[in-house]
């Protein structure tokens, strides 16, 4: 089954939103992550059968699960027969019956259901509850009988609409670990809503970017914060930092931008001078530069001078927003263990540098429907994903 791959090509106009989703999935947790109301949850729902487009394809390998398109035969098969497990953010057990029997109702009137539920029930490590009734298990406990009922039917395709959100951090993290090793053993193909992004570094090999009905970028979990697609790609994620650039050289060896008055250096691209550039730069990539140490060629480029505005501790990583002599204000993440002997001070004022690296640049070109805005970073605090590097004592 390591061939697999599920295709969905569809459309659907529900009021004034309009749902355009192309994706293909192969053997692998696809994160769908995306503001509310941008279509991921009617993009499982039509995967299902849950719901119905107004056209397209949805299609498991040869099989078609739904088909409308001009010329072509309707095909529309019944979300019970797609062998698609669903498993939702309300676990949606039925009250009236035990543990067991919440399991075993997928494969009524088969022989071996209550053997196949007593065999599922050992997997989730719930043998013990068999009979208990709903009401009478913890959340984690409902969360995994319902992933036992969804596996019921042998599905090929497993798919979780914010099914862990209530849950807390300990949980949520055994059960991503569970995930990821059924993932693994029976080459599922999984599709996993969710608005966290701690959830989806935890749990997800890639990484789909809906926003209002569109996939914006799909990658790995990487490759999108190091490549993201465009404007709006960084403001879903995010990721703080992003600033508005005019290209004013432009060569095999450097891209060097003008951002109200501060030069910056960056890596190569094709962007001609004088074109507007939206660019970003890596919280975790701006060092704060130690006055009585020497600098390393690793940050011989970008220096700018600043003045602390606020430092926020945090459990693992320490931000700092400082302010720039043009106005501007970055945010920095460090380690906790780093910067210990060097006084950071709200109003202490502060060399950084940057590397060339962590200035990535999207052209406003590739930004679709053409978003160049000339507006100011908005110094307020973002959220910040565990997606770190680690800073040494010393100016590198």
């Amino acid at each position: 089954m390591t061939n697999s791959q599920l295709h969905i090509d569809i459309e659907k106009r529900l009021g004034t939103f309009s749902l355009q989703i192309e994706l293909s999935v192969r053997p692998e947790i696809l994160v769908l992550f995306g503001p509310s109301g941008s279509g991921k949850t009617q993009t499982l729902q039509a995967i299902a059968g849950l719901m119905t487009p107004d056209s397209g394809t949805i299609a498991l390998n040869d099989t078609l699960f739904f088909q409308r398109r001009p010329a072509l035969p309707l095909i529309n098969v019944p979300a019970r027969k797609r062998c698609i497990g669903y498993v939702f953010q309300q676990y949606a057990l039925f009250p009236h019956l035990t543990v067991l029997e919440n399991i075993a109702y997928p494969m009524a009137g088969q022989r071996d259901a209550h053997q196949r539920a007593l065999t599922l029930l050992e997997r989730i490590r719930l043998p013990h509850l068999a009979h208990r009734m709903p009401h009478q298990l913890s959340g984690g406990q409902q969360q995994r009988v319902a992933i036992a009922r969804a596996l019921a039917t042998n599905p090929r395709v497993l798919l979780f609409d914010e099914s862990f959100s209530a849950l807390d951090r300990v949980i949520r993290d055994q059960l991503h670990a569970d995930i990821r090793t059924l993932q693994a053993e029976e080459q599922l193909i999984v599709l996993y809503v969710t608005h966290n992004l701690d959830d989806a570094f935890a749990i997800g090999h890639r990484l789909a970017i809906i926003h209002n009905g569109h996939v914006e970028q799909v990658a790995t979990l990487d490759d999108v914060f190091v490549h993201p697609a465009n404007r709006r790609v960084l403001d879903i994620l995010g990721i703080p930092n992003i600033i508005h650039t005019r290209v004013i050289e432009s060569s095999t060896a450097r891209l060097l931008l003008d951002w109200d008055g501060l030069m910056l250096e960056s890596m190569p691209l094709d962007c001609p001078p004088g074109s507007e550039v939206t660019a970003c730069i890596r919280p975790e990539d701006i060092r704060v530069l130690y006055p009585d140490r020497p600098v390393s060629h690793v940050v011989q480029q970008n220096y700018l001078d600043g003045t602390i505005v606020e430092r926020r501790p945090g459990r693992h990583m320490h931000r700092l927003r400082v302010a720039l002599s043009d106005r501007h204000v970055v945010e920095i993440d460090h380690p906790t263990r780093t910067y210990t002997n060097l006084p950071l001070p709200p109003g202490a004022a502060v060399k950084l540098a940057l590397r060339k690296e962590s200035i990535i640049v999207i052209p406003s070109r590739h930004d679709r429907q053409g978003h160049t805005s000339h507006q100011h970073y908005d110094p307020k605090p973002h959220s910040n994903p565990t997606h770190h590097h680690v800073h040494h004592e010393h100016n590198a």
